[in-house]
């Protein structure tokens, strides 16, 4: 009678203990076997990248497209920021958005133009040393500092003058452009540039229109 006892309550226990695992597995998965990981779709990685980007109040400021393709585990950046920093920011937060994520950068880097009353005596003094290194020369006023710089951003982002082969030196808001340019067209487009900027009272044009453009250019 005993054993039919034992054996009875042990019967009843291996019983109980497989329907609970049978339980757990179909409460876990409705089948009893494990799912597959839900396929990431472009636009989910796409928002995980605008997550990591936003998460820096400047680059989410700057408003950055992106364009992701999740089965390469692509994305590609562009739009504009105000310094290299922050365009290296913008890659590094997109890359950690997704492990081994390759990430192809089309940002531009465009410094904010500073108002003359936002404009400081630091600010003159950075611009003043980097003209220094192009062998520019900037006149001793704030103004002169400023329209400086003012010139220098517009030829940048103005895809009509080579920049790094214009100097240009400031002197009593009087502008001097100096260098060698490729085309008539373009010397003449540094000089509406200058012209055309706020606090300029005269252009004096120097530039040279020859093959030499292309070989020497004016700044480092």
């Amino acid at each position: 009678m005993r054993k039919s006892i034992l054996a009875f309550i042990v019967i009843t226990a291996i019983s109980m203990a497989l329907y609970g695992c049978a339980t757990t597995s179909r409460e876990g998965t409705g089948t009893g076997t494990a799912s597959p990981a839900a396929k990431m779709s472009d636009s989910d990685l796409e928002n995980s990248i605008k997550a990591k980007i936003n998460s820096d109040e400047q680059l989410r400021a700057a408003n950055l497209d992106v364009d992701a393709n999740a089965d390469r585990n692509e994305a590609t950046l562009s739009g504009t920021v105000e310094s290299e920093a922050l365009r290296t920011r913008a890659v590094e937060l997109a890359k950690s958005a997704h492990s081994g994520l390759i990430v192809t950068d089309k940002i531009d880097v465009k410094p904010r133009e500073l108002s003359r009353s936002e404009y400081t005596d630091e600010n003159a003094r950075e611009e003043r040393a980097k003209a220094k290194e192009r062998g520019e020369t900037i006149g001793s006023s704030l103004d002169d500092a400023w329209i400086h710089a003012k010139i220098v951003t517009k030829l940048i982002g103005n895809a009509s003058t080579p920049e790094r082969k214009i100097n240009v030196d400031v002197n009593n808001n009087v502008v001097t452009l100096r260098g060698t340019v490729d085309t008539a067209e373009a010397k003449m487009e540094a000089e509406r540039v200058a012209k055309e900027t706020e606090g300029v009272k005269r252009v004096v044009n120097q530039l040279k229109v020859g093959a030499a453009a292309s070989s020497t250019p004016a700044h480092k």
